[in-house]
């Protein structure tokens, strides 16, 4: 058994190998408290995943730096390197424009548009995507972003919800906070993350006693209308998506003997997930056969780990 289990993580240990590709832009601000704030988020994010282990690739753009023509080089040089297995994260903070029918992020000097941004996107070989557009209007750039494979998040519904936006705030601090990891494997996904800004910036217009001009949405499936909730098969990708390790998962993913068990670890988690997410269509036994053997095949990779 000891062996089949060692044949068995062999095979999934190219995709903990695999590298994550980040790329943080912190846009235009217009004013000195908007670009400090977008500046500050970006740093921020910047020193999160540099600090998250070997594999991580990070490039960040701020300030003078965070103009068209530099984030065309930045995402060319990430289309050189990738590969169809790595993963790949964008996250823009800053302001947005739609003008009803085209979003525009804001940068220093020619704007550009989601189209042009997901034309940038679709040059980088790595087949599992995230687009986090933290901006004003960034309801208006999903329908331009999405495609399968990419998970899309925008801090609004709609373009028309054009005031500056609190979610980016928030979407940092998940990055930084160990209770956004609910299910505490020391692994945060963009699913954790989402729910935890969600969260946090419905508290926020409560806490001031203001109508919320905000409200996050997600599109993982590649097609469609964003919505705000899992669920009619959404929000699975986003539930597979590690953004993050830390503590014992982040050393194990840079221990050339414990990659592999980490790598079927995140297999096993996802495969129930998918589980769960199927649960309604399938035989009740069936379900409840597959599920406890992942449980149990769980139990003993993580005691591998454990050792």
């Amino acid at each position: 058994m000891r062996r089949a289990l060692i044949v068995a993580f062999a095979l999934f240990a190219a995709q903990a190998r695999a590298a994550t590709y980040y790329v943080t832009v912190a846009g235009l601000g217009g004013e000195p408290d908007y670009e400090q704030r977008f500046i500050a988020g970006a740093k921020d994010l910047d020193k999160v995943f540099k600090s998250s282990g070997s594999t991580a690739h990070v490039y960040t753009l701020s300030g003078a730096q965070a103009t068209a023509a530099q984030l065309r080089s930045t995402m060319a040089t990430v289309a050189q390197q990738a590969a169809a297995n790595d993963d790949f994260v964008l996250i823009l903070i800053g302001h947005g424009s739609f003008d009803g029918t085209e979003y525009k992020f804001n940068m220093v000097g020619p704007d550009l548009s989601a189209a042009e941004i997901a034309a940038l996107c679709d040059r980088v070989p790595a087949k599992r995507q995230l687009v986090v557009d933290t901006t004003s209007s960034s309801g208006g750039a999903v329908a331009a972003l999405e495609r399968p494979g990419r998970a899309v998040v925008a801090a609004t519904k709609s373009g028309t919800e054009k005031n500056a936006t609190v979610f980016a705030r928030y979407w940092v601090e998940a990055l930084q906070d160990p209770s956004a990891d609910t299910d505490k494997n020391e692994s945060l996904t963009a699913m954790e993350a989402y729910v935890y800004a969600s969260k946090k910036t419905a508290a926020f217009y409560d806490s001031q006693k203001r109508l919320a001009t905000e409200h996050a949405v997600f599109d993982d499936i590649g097609r469609g209308e964003p919505v705000r909730e899992a669920g009619g098969g959404q929000g699975q990708q986003l539930s597979n998506f590690t953004i993050l390790r830390f503590g014992a998962a982040q050393k194990a993913a840079s221990d050339p003997a414990k990659v592999a068990l980490l790598a079927k670890k995140e297999e096993l988690e996802q495969r129930i997930d998918a589980l769960k997410y199927g649960k309604a269509a399938m035989d009740p036994l069936q379900y409840r056969q597959q599920l406890t053997a992942s449980l149990v095949e769980l139990a003993r990779v993580q005691a591998e780990l454990d050792k």
